[in-house]
């Protein structure tokens, strides 16, 4: 878990692609549809999806020991230098520039292993018609602006209560324009226990990807003077080129808020839900995977998630920005992945020298 922190770069969908070849491909601690039900379960609950996967992962190969100690060895490396960064930040008064190293080399192959991901997972995943049916329309609702939480949560709910499940196309349109409501905290100074209590309800309350982290702090933070709005887009440029979990931008902002104590406190609270679901409710899947209903629900949102992975190949694909070069580092990357087989890290390495170098030549 540590290996995949430290050179998890591109946001949840390439974490989960860097733990399926991992712990699937590699290692084979998991088969394909048990590493589908933990994606779907992780769907279904609140907090960063691909550290609870790692602390879940964590939990079945070496119990709770394993729990703390994939999840922290995953948090740490993007945490660490998120914090490095915020010292960076307010001594200088300025990020490093990499931004373009990013978008010229990192960009293009993220969306390639994200796509690697969807067929790989989708030939074990989508094996009847039905399936089809839930991950056209989750890839279809995610385009559209509906938050994950409310797809997955349609999907599982229409698959429990439909026989057979792809009758019930209209009953997922009810969740079309739903929306997590921020709630407002008062216009105080950010003391360690409120910036704490913030993060903390934010952790709680994140569905889906961790990019949402920043619309949850843009209504708790922006409106009360703690963060200026070039701040935040600092703090979500900070996430984007740091490798793990992108919520690791809370050690930034607590940094910016209240120093290193501020980081502390912000990163713990902000994952400090994710590990207490995942242990409460990681050892009753094994139940739940046994179980008719159960499994329908599970197979409906694996594949519901594969369509929400697409979504994120998509509009990570409209914003790169598409030329020879461009072009030229995708299909390289994926002549990698394809064809030579190479780990996704390793993808993801050439993809920041291919980077470094069209930025600098």
């Amino acid at each position: 878990m540590l290996k995949v922190g430290s050179i998890s770069f591109g946001g949840p969908a390439a974490h989960i692609s860097l733990l399926q070849d991992e712990v699937v491909e590699r290692r084979q601690w998991l088969n394909a549809p048990h590493f589908l039900d933990l994606v779907a379960a992780t769907n279904l609950i609140p907090g960063p999806n691909a550290s609870e996967m790692a602390m879940y992962i964590g939990l079945i190969r070496a119990g709770w020991i394993g729990l703390v100690v994939g999840g922290l060895a995953f948090l740490l490396p993007g945490a660490a230098l998120s914090g490095l960064l915020a010292w960076v930040y307010l001594r200088y008064g300025a990020l490093p520039e990499i931004s373009r190293v990013f978008s010229m080399g990192i960009e293009p192959v993220v969306l390639v292993v994200v796509l690697a991901t969807v067929w790989r997972l989708g030939r074990t995943a989508l094996r009847t018609w039905d399936l089809w049916f839930w991950a056209g329309a989750a890839l279809i609702l995610s385009l559209l602006g509906v938050s994950p939480v409310w797809i997955f949560l349609g999907t599982a709910l229409v698959a429990l209560l439909s026989r057979p499940v792809y009758h019930g196309p209209e009953a997922l349109l009810v969740f079309l324009g739903a929306n997590l409501p921020a709630a407002p905290v008062a216009s105080v100074a950010p003391t360690l226990e409120r910036i704490g209590m913030v993060f903390l309800k934010t952790g709680a309350l994140l569905f889906g990807s961790g990019m949402v982290l920043f619309a949850f702090l843009e209504k708790e933070l922006v409106p009360l003077g703690w963060l200026s709005r070039s701040q935040l887009v600092d703090a979500i440029a900070v996430g984007q080129m740091t490798p793990g979990p992108v919520l690791s931008s809370a050690t930034f902002i607590g940094w910016l808020l209240a120093g290193p104590g501020g980081a502390v406190v912000a990163t713990v609270a902000i994952f400090l839900p994710a590990f207490v679901l995942i242990a409460v409710g990681g050892p009753r899947l094994p139940r739940l995977r046994t179980w008719l209903p159960a499994r329908q629900v599970l197979n409906a949102v694996a594949a519901a998630s594969l369509g929400v992975l697409l979504s994120v190949g998509v509009e990570i694909g409209r914003g790169v920005a598409w030329n020879v070069p461009s072009g030229l580092v995708a299909a390289a990357g994926l002549f990698f992945l394809t064809v030579l087989r190479v780990p996704a890290w390793c993808v993801f390495l050439f993809g920041i020298v291919a980077g470094a170098l069209r930025s600098f030549a």
